[in-house]
């Protein structure tokens, strides 16, 4: 019974890492998406040919897709950093002043509800099994054996923001020039209509907000590099 009290908290944080993961894959394709199409709109209103809107939905994807997979490597990076810096230090006072951390343990257990001798002898058990799993777990919230990946991070994010950038892109070159611009904003407001309501899932918010704001977002990007594109592209720039 103790066992199961001292580790039911990180099954919550397993479950809590792979919904942030899939959340983030969630947003980075709506920033792929609104990039974009905010990217290959402006350039529609300032030219028509297929050659130049490919050119520069391509650079706008690349570009893009590396700039979130070179910030998620180097954001997770640090978060990883600070997770192995504070599994050193846990070790080091696990060496140096067992009993305090013992009771440092108990304290914690206590806090989550149970008894102070249930408690005690859940902290004792948990210290025999592995000190710093324990305590890295209940203390930290980390689980020792699945620290955050950059590498996992930054390819996720790069597939993600691929992925929702190749709408758009798609959207404005397929179709005939008449239909060109219509296509890609339906387009992308039916997908940013899907993000949001998925992202709302995720969170269990009501989605219809969620998908009001997403799409609306995605609406005034688009009205603005487009007016743009139209103003430059008719003075000559």
């Amino acid at each position: 019974m103790t066992y199961t009290q001292g580790h039911h908290e990180p099954h919550g944080n397993g479950l809590g890492a792979r919904l942030n993961w899939l959340r983030a894959a969630v947003l980075g394709a709506n920033d792929g998406v609104v990039s974009t199409a905010g990217l290959v709109v402006g350039v529609a209103g300032a030219t028509g040919d297929r050659g130049t809107l490919l050119t520069a939905g391509l650079a706008g994807l690349l570009a893009g897709s590396m700039s979130m997979a070179a910030g998620e490597y180097v954001s997770v990076s640090t978060q990883r950093d600070s997770e192995k810096a504070a599994l050193a230090t846990e070790k080091r006072e696990l060496q140096e002043t067992p009993e305090a951390e013992l009771a440092e343990l108990t304290g914690l257990l206590e806090g989550k509800g149970l008894s102070r001798k249930v408690a005690r002898e859940a902290a004792v058990q948990l210290t025999e099994r592995d000190a710093l799993r324990a305590h890295a777990e209940v203390e930290l919230g980390i689980d020792p054996d699945a620290l955050t990946n950059p590498w996992h991070a930054a390819g996720a994010s790069f597939l993600a923001f691929t992925v929702g950038a190749l709408l758009p892109l798609l959207a404005i070159v397929l179709p005939p020039s008449s239909l060109r611009l219509l296509v890609t904003v339906l387009s992308v407001l039916a997908a940013l209509a899907l993000t949001g309501w998925w992202s709302a899932r995720l969170g269990d918010a009501a989605p219809a907000p969620a998908v009001l704001r997403n799409m609306g977002g995605g609406a005034v990007a688009m009205a603005v590099t487009y007016v743009a594109g139209e103003l430059l592209g008719a003075a000559g720039v």
